[in-house]
Parts: structure tokens; sequence; C-alpha cells
């Protein structure tokens, strides 16, 4: 549930306040994920996670991929993100791919994934291995339903959290196989800030239909 100021602040930003620009987003303090990061590198770290993972009925979710930078070059995601209330779960899908216990969290209609545009990181994560992902909100849809204009990751966070997060690792080669500091942290910032932007707008009223999981892609 929101707080009675943080209920109060998204209804201030939304009433005539449903957009940011990038010079207001800069002022905002910056959010990062402090909490236990835990990288999933092997097949059992897999099993594990999935294990801890199978508690949860709300999750961040995201994908990072290396970055293409010539015409019709294409990679697969790299890292699979998911964000409890007290971890984050880094898959480095190189070297572990997607797991059947990683894919059944996907596929579970009891717990909801929370992110961006995850269609096009189902795509991705299809691509490794089958599944049909069930469960999946777009946090991009929920926004836009409740009038609000930024709908990307950074302009949602600064809405409706109040906070800026950095986008300086994004076109950083993720499919190294030992991440930096700044690119774990990068991951896990989108997570947990996605599962957080979630339960934020998941109370305040939308102006068109209610919200639902996807049912499946697209």
């Amino acid at each position: 549930m929101l707080a009675g100021s943080d209920r109060q602040r998204v209804q201030e930003r939304n009433n005539g306040g449903s957009k940011i620009s990038k010079e207001a987003i800069n002022e905002l303090p910056l959010g990062k994920w402090q909490g236990p990061s835990l990288l999933v590198t092997t097949k059992t770290e897999a099993e594990q996670a999935a294990e801890r993972l199978n508690r949860e009925t709300i999750l961040g979710f995201d994908t990072e991929t290396r970055p293409a930078f010539k015409k019709g070059q294409k990679f697969n995601p790299s890292l699979l993100q998911l964000a409890t209330g007290e971890e984050v779960f880094l898959i480095q899908l190189q070297g572990v791919g997607l797991p059947q216990p990683i894919r059944e969290i996907l596929t579970n209609a009891a717990i909801t994934k929370a992110g961006v545009a995850p269609d096009f990181d189902l795509r991705g994560l299809q691509a490794i291995a089958p599944f049909a992902p069930v469960g999946f909100v777009d946090l991009a849809r929920m926004a836009r339903r409740r009038g609000i204009h930024n709908q990307g990751l950074r302009g949602l966070a600064a809405l409706v959290c109040g906070l800026r997060i950095s986008k300086s690792a994004r076109t950083t080669n993720w499919a190294k196989p030992e991440l930096t500091p700044q690119q774990l942290q990068y991951a896990a910032t989108d997570a947990w800030i996605s599962r957080e932007i979630y339960l934020r707008l998941r109370d305040f009223p939308p102006e068109h239909s209610p919200e639902f999981p996807m049912r499946k892609n697209g």
C-alpha cells in the first residue's frame, strides 16, 4: 500500500505534473539498490534462486543485452534480473542459459513480474529457451492508463518514486564473463525500481480500464 505521503506525491505529480523534464529529473536525489545482489552463474545457483523466488508474489523484472552498433546486428540478453523486496537475483544467461526452474518463475501466474515493455525482453529470452510467459505487467501501460506521459523507467522512477536512477551503464558490454561493480549496481537498481514503481502505481486509480497481468506474450 502507498503511505499517505507517497500517495500525495503521486497525486501531485499526476495533477498537472504527469510529465517531467530531463532537467527536473537531474535535480532529484540519486536512487539505487542498496540491498544484497546475488549473481547466478551456475545451474545449481539457478535452482537455489528459483526456490527463493517461488515464495514471492511480486517481482521486479528486467534484462540487459550487449548493445549492437552495426546495422542488422542482434544479440540475445546476457543478464536476467529479478527483484524481491529483500534481494535482487542477477542471472548470467551467457553461462547458465535459461534453466527450467527459472522458466517456471516466468510462467507462474501467481507471481506478478513488473517491468517496462517486458514483451521486448521476453522475445529475447524466448530465443534462448522456449517458454510461454505469464503474469507480466507492463509499467509503461500502467502509467499511460494513469495519465503519466513519461513511460520509460527513468521517467517513472522520477515521477512515481521521486528518485533519479543512473543509466550510465546501459550501453556497456553485458556479455563479458565478469561484470563490473557499476554494471551489477545498475542492473540490480533497474529491477528493484521496477518493483517499487509497480507497488506505487497499482494503488493509484487508472483513468481507463484496470490493469491485469499479461496472460501470455503478445
